[in-house]
């Protein structure tokens, strides 16, 4: 199969080389966001929001620091940045959390939408490398020995057909990697939005049960 598929490539022209290039940015930039929407910025909200409402009704906002602490994901950095100023008024706590947000929730955001456009590219590039192997092929033959036009034709068609599947492949995997974290990006979006707004509903509501004598040591830790 690979044999297969490294005869395509060579037989595909030069357009062949600028699909590899658009499809190495694919990769990479596929596997970045992998690795930070599944790893880095995945969190259990139900649970994180769970413990969050049993340290706020129990008063401790140490420990609801200190979790905030040891999952650092971007919802988690949110609710830190407004348990941080519970010792301030409402509108403050609030407007931290906006500002945290507005700094976070971008990089959930950022880069899954290049995956879209590299696919457009990989589809255009795959179609130019045709436009140019059929004036290729038909200059050849136009020009050719009469006895070797259906070879020189079937050779050009071969080349165009192959940058055109190989272009387009690449753009296919690129939309379905894209529509996968782009799902997985507004999932994360509106838990962020959703569990925001809970621990902010639960910090203003349970502010006479807040033990702020623990806000200084868990802003040291």
């Amino acid at each position: 199969m690979f044999e297969s598929i490294a005869h395509a490539f060579q037989e595909g022209g030069f357009g062949m080389y600028l699909i590899a290039i658009s499809s190495v940015f694919i990769i990479a930039v596929a596997v970045e966001r992998i690795h930070f929407l599944y790893f880095k910025a995945t969190i259990e909200k139900d649970a994180f929001v769970q413990a969050m409402r049993k340290y706020i009704l129990a008063g401790n906002v140490g420990k609801a620091l200190a979790l905030c602490s040891q999952t650092p994901t971007p919802l988690s950095n949110i609710i830190k940045s407004g348990l941080v100023k519970v010792n301030k008024s409402d509108a403050e706590v609030q407007a931290a959390m906006d500002e945290a947000s507005l700094r976070e929730v971008p990089r959930v955001e950022k880069r899954t939408p290049y995956l879209a456009m590299l696919a457009n590219v990989a589809m255009l590039l795959g179609l130019l490398g045709t436009i140019v192997g059929l004036i290729n092929c038909f200059a050849a033959v136009a020009t050719g020995d009469p006895s070797e036009k259906a070879t020189l034709l079937a050779k050009g068609i071969s080349e165009v057909m192959n940058c055109t599947a190989f272009g387009l492949g690449t753009a296919i995997l690129a939309l379905i990697a894209f529509a996968v974290l782009q799902g997985k990006t507004q999932k994360l979006s509106d838990d962020i939005n959703e569990a925001s707004v809970s621990v902010l509903n639960l910090i203003v509501t349970n502010r006479d049960k807040l033990d702020l004598s623990t806000l200084g040591t868990a802003r040291e830790e």
